[in-house]
């Protein structure tokens, strides 16, 4: 099978992986490098934010935590299994999510920031995306897929002669690709420091001025955020900067000072639901497949997700079962590709 992933972002990447795993031909297009994504620009941290449906939410993000804990484990680049702090006005009890991940324990007083009285302390995976989502970009072409650079402006473009299945990974594009006016952007703005030696994710979703969380990464901390529903704006607001800063600061006191490096807004692909089924057939018969709307959680949902849709298309092969780990590739798969003597992978001859 020749199937075109169309997007770039941490859901197409994982996408074409999966897809060239299980024995397809794959090309991703994107409209854009990696770093124009918004993927590169969030936090990397494994958790459901702003996202539905909660049933089909809860067993994507378990087999990505599955899958993201594993790359951790095997070195793979920046993944990383990160202790977190989340914290609470009230006794929380055991939120959803913690039914996807390992020992969840209450907070000791003493883990707790001035003036709060519970939390819950827990390790979930990051993905450093810098770091990671080039990682992703080298999978896909190691196991012989294609990146192609085009803007597209209707999936028929992309249903010509060779073509088998289109996987549609567009995120906010849906909204005017496919005429989805349930996609929305869901803005969220962020402020880079300099990392002061942090190593625990901390977070507090119910802060009186606005949600605030710590995510440190190898060398510097993703400050956050918000979440500005059907806001278009990209341009940071520098009173909201200060904002993020002091509650940020107020839950983690050790970053007074921090060194500020950027400031930065993005947008999110809001929708009521994460739209992941197969649409009706492109010209010719090719197979269309719908991927996107994962709002804050692209991430936390990528891998679960990408399997579904292999087991959509029926490429779920023999040789890439999960539960066996080969440390040289770092997925939750065995990695076994087909090979010609003295050739790299296999592409399809249409696509050479």
């Amino acid at each position: 099978m020749r199937v075109t992933v169309l997007g770039a972002g941490v859901v197409g990447l994982t996408t074409a992986v999966r897809l060239l795993e299980a024995g397809a031909g794959v090309r991703v297009v994107t409209a854009a490098p990696i770093e124009a994504t918004t993927s590169w620009i969030t936090a990397g941290i494994w958790f459901p934010t702003h996202v539905g449906p909660p049933g089909r939410v809860a067993v994507w993000g378990r087999r990505t935590f599955e899958v993201l804990s594993a790359q951790a484990r095997a070195g793979v680049p920046g993944a990383v299994v990160r202790e977190s702090l989340a914290l609470y006005p009230e006794p929380p009890g055991r939120p959803d999510w913690t039914a996807s991940v390992g020992p969840v324990r209450a907070a000791s007083p003493a883990e707790l920031p001035p003036g709060y009285r519970h939390g819950l302390r827990f390790a979930v995976p990051q993905a450093e995306m810098p770091l990671y989502q080039p990682w992703l970009l080298r999978q896909v072409t190691e196991l012989g897929g294609e990146i192609v650079t085009q803007h597209v402006a209707d999936l028929a473009e992309l249903a010509g002669a060779g073509v088998d299945a289109v996987v549609n990974c567009p995120g906010l594009g849906a909204r005017e690709l496919v005429a989805d006016q349930s996609v929305y952007p869901v803005r969220g703005q962020i402020v880079r420091v300099r990392n002061p030696g942090l190593t625990m994710s901390v977070r507090d979703e119910f802060h009186p001025a606005g949600r605030a969380y710590v995510h440190p990464r190898s060398s510097d901390c993703i400050l956050g955020g918000t979440l500005d529903e059907h806001q278009w704006d990209t341009t940071p607001d520098p009173v909201t900067a200060e904002s993020i800063i002091a509650r940020c600061t107020e839950i983690v006191p050790a970053l007074a000072g921090a060194e500020v490096i950027d400031t930065i807004a993005g947008l999110r692909p809001g929708r009521p639901e994460v739209r992941l089924e197969e649409g009706a057939p492109g010209p010719g018969g090719v197979r269309i497949v719908h991927n996107y709307g994962h709002g804050g959680a692209g991430i936390t949902l990528s891998w679960g997700c990408a399997e579904d849709v292999a087991a959509l298309l029926r490429l779920r092969s023999p040789v890439c079962r999960r539960g066996s780990w080969d440390s040289n590739r770092g997925s939750g798969w065995r990695w076994t590709t087909r090979r010609r003597a003295g050739r790299s992978p296999t592409r399809p001859a249409a696509w050479k």
